[in-house]
């Protein structure tokens, strides 16, 4: 299983331990050394979901928990191709993201550490859209905290055969 935008590694280590074959893929440099240290035993790759570099059909299944809030809404349709293109057919997605419209410019990282990113918030109906048309069927979906400030929401969905 691809744990793409996988930051520090723990959710791809949290899969391991559960007995889940999991590695993770992170656009940062950074946060591929900080997984590489806190999880030795595991596979961390650099890599971008707007171009993944894994070969057609080669991944079991998918997670991006609360990764694609830093791909711009132009680019996800192209990041949900390449998630199509390198699930197995029938292959599992997880999706994790913020709710909301808009997007804002966080300087401020977990802990205080400085960062310079963009965060996109985006409506599950939309999400599932752009999902459906790159080839996935949704098969189940949750908001996470609709009376928080930031609700979030996961859409579980299958890459048709």
């Amino acid at each position: 299983m691809a744990d793409v935008g996988c930051g520090p590694g723990h959710v791809t280590a949290h899969l391991h331990n559960l007995g889940v074959d999991a590695f993770g893929v992170d656009l940062s440099p950074v946060m591929i050394d900080v997984a590489r240290h806190d999880h030795p035993h595991l596979r961390f790759e650099m890599g971008s979901m707007t171009d993944l570099d894994l070969a057609d059909a080669s991944v079991v299944g998918l997670l991006a928990f609360w990764s694609l809030i830093h791909v711009p809404d132009e680019a996800v349709p192209t990041v949900f191709g390449h998630f199509r293109r390198v699930l197995r057919p029938g292959g599992p997605l997880l999706l994790g993201f913020h709710v909301g419209d808009g997007s804002r410019l966080k300087t401020q990282g977990y802990g205080g550490h400085p960062m310079n990113v963009h965060v996109h918030r985006r409506q599950p109906d939309q999400v599932a859209a752009w999902l459906r048309d790159a080839g996935f069927i949704i098969e189940a979906h949750m908001l996470i905290a609709p009376d928080d400030s930031v609700p979030g929401a996961v859409l579980f969905a299958r890459r048709q055969p």
